[in-house]
């Protein structure tokens, strides 16, 4: 059966040719405090500065570099590069990136994004910000002051009246210095008390605010509280784009930060992987993807960001903060476009929309099997049967049946199935022969003594049970001595060849060769038979395979067929 090409899943991400593609979307023209196409939302990526406070995710200037220049790629509008008043380093790493990515293009595209900075609202740390970033093209400084009640009176010990001065003043100074795009945040936005907070605002876009940012800065909103935040803050102000800073602290980070785009925020903060203090920050890759799957209940919002770099972005951060994605984790976890159920398997099979919303190729992930499909205990025979296909194995009737049945027995104990495992239970004969004797316990002790015990339990095809218990230098060996003493055949082994797969989880392989001594018992007419076995444990698949051999044999002397080489 083919696999269904991925044009059959929902129409999310860059399928279409454009939202994957940012140089073919008609980016608007920059202007601080004002986006000409009202549907256009602006993202601004903070991985470089609160994604980086999250906790032991420091770079170096070098990877802030490399993050900086794929964010580019990447297509976001505004790249956040750090707080240049917290270290030298966080200094000298924003420098950098505005000089380099901020200056001139750096892809085909010809996309430059603007290069912000973060200061608190004081001159030492606007003049620092301000040194940092203005060689860039396009700079802006994001400056903030706390307006809840409970940081101004525990944090800044501040009356209202001084918050609203410094903050006015310190936009203010920034513009006085030449920038010409600064933004203000009220922190710790989401708990302040409303009339205060329009107050702040109005004030901040009097002295030259272009952007007001809303931040939910503990996490603290529903999506509800927070749209009607939104709605009412754009109610209540005018001249400046509205911009969203959502935490993930009750999980809605994601879902606040749609919240606020659809009640009119046109800038979204975001971080890769959604990093970032605590819980972290709404994700990047889940806030475009949701834009771009759900764009008509979001009255057409899109944005610029080439989706098919997302992949990338997500490893690179990964790798360089040490903070690795949880494999559930939305549109990047291990597990987002992998499918273990029968029933899901069954349904991407046939058609990959059912169970898939997004194509995994749209946000640049290459599968290692184009279908998703993840092999375990759920799986169902269509899915085995198509990875057979895939790797070349057109099996089906009894012969599937039988590969399945001992699937499902490996597959209880066994987490995941690599090709080489399936080829494994194929080439290797894994199908038990029926014959009279099967493998009912084995028992393995180990001494100081160079020697180790085996009991080994057999059943009969009559559901006869037998034990015997034997001595040898490693385990295969004592436990083929028990099996003789209960089957009373002459038996020599004439080879044991035993591999295993990569990995923790892999499968061992045993094929071995035994000699059935006969009436004629020259060397070379003496009958051979092949046995062999997979399993998760060595010593286990060297048993069964020496089982299924002996099987063999004693299936043709009872069938009284003449016992020949095989």
């Amino acid at each position: 059966m083919a696999i269904s090409d991925h044009s059959s899943t929902a129409n999310c991400g860059s399928g279409d040719g454009s939202a994957g593609n940012h140089h073919l979307i008609s980016r608007p023209e920059y202007v601080p405090n004002h986006i000409s196409d009202p549907s256009y939302v602006r993202i601004l990526d903070t991985t470089l500065r609160d994604g980086e406070q999250a906790p032991g995710a420091a770079m170096t200037t070098e990877q802030k570099l490399a993050v900086a220049r794929l964010l580019a790629h990447l297509g976001v509008d505004i790249i956040e590069a750090g707080f240049p008043c917290s270290s030298p380093e966080s200094f000298n790493a924003a420098k950098a990136i505005a000089s380099e990515v901020g200056c001139q293009p750096l892809f085909a595209d010809g996309h430059v994004p603007v290069i912000a900075v973060v200061a608190r609202s004081n001159k030492k740390d606007i003049d620092t910000a301000w040194a940092a970033v203005r060689h860039a093209r396009r700079p802006r400084v994001n400056t903030f002051i706390a307006t809840s009640e409970i940081h101004m009176k525990h944090k800044l010990r501040m009356s209202k009246e001084e918050v609203v001065k410094t903050a006015a003043e310190m936009v203010a100074y920034a513009r006085s210095l030449g920038c010409a795009d600064v933004a203000f945040a009220a922190e710790d936005a989401g708990r302040s008390d409303r009339e205060f907070l329009y107050h702040v605002l109005n004030e901040v876009i009097k002295a030259g605010a272009g952007t007001i940012i809303i931040p939910d800065t503990v996490g603290y909103n529903l999506p509800c509280e927070f749209a009607n935040l939104i709605a009412d803050v754009k109610k209540h102000t005018v001249g400046a784009i509205i911009a969203t800073h959502c935490h993930n602290d009750l999980g809605f980070a994601t879902a606040n930060t749609l919240a606020g785009a659809e009640a009119g925020a046109r800038q979204l903060e975001v971080t890769i992987n959604g990093i970032g203090e605590r819980a972290g920050n709404a994700a990047l890759e889940e806030v475009v993807m949701a834009i771009n799957c759900r764009r008509e209940l979001l009255g057409g919002l899109h944005t610029s960001i080439a989706t098919r770099h997302i992949m990338a972005a997500s490893k690179m951060v990964a790798e360089f903060t040490g903070l690795y994605v949880q494999p559930h984790k939305a549109i990047v976890g291990l597990n987002a476009f992998a499918h273990e159920s029968g029933i899901h398997q069954d349904g991407v099979l046939k058609f990959r929309g059912t169970y898939e919303i997004i194509s995994p190729e749209d946000i640049g992930l290459s599968r290692s099997n184009e279908s998703g499909i993840v092999l375990g205990k759920l799986s169902g025979r269509h899915a085995l049967r198509a990875r057979l296909l895939k790797l070349g194995y057109d099996i089906n009737g009894k012969e599937l049946d039988d590969i399945f049945v001992r699937f499902k027995e490996i597959a209880g104990t066994k987490k995941n199935f690599s090709n080489d495992d399936i080829k494994a239970l194929v080439n290797h004969e894994n199908v038990q022969f029926q014959g009279i004797w099967s493998l009912g316990d084995l028992q393995v002790t180990y001494g100081t003594n160079g020697f180790c015990t085996v009991t080994v339990k057999l059943i009969s095809h009559n559901r006869e049970e037998k034990i015997a218990c034997s001595i040898g230098e490693n385990p295969v060996v004592a436990a083929y001595k028990a099996i003789n003493d209960i089957v009373e055949i002459p038996v020599t082994l004439k080879e044991y060849v035993n591999s295993a797969m990569e990995g923790i989880d892999a499968l061992a392989s045993t094929r071995i060769v035994i000699c059935v001594d006969s009436n004629d018992t020259t060397v070379q007419n003496c009958p051979t038979f092949c046995g062999s076995a997979t399993g998760k444990d060595i010593v286990i698949s060297g048993v069964q395979a020496y089982i299924n051999a002996l099987n063999k044999a004693m299936y043709l002397k009872s069938s009284s067929v003449k016992i020949s080489s095989s």
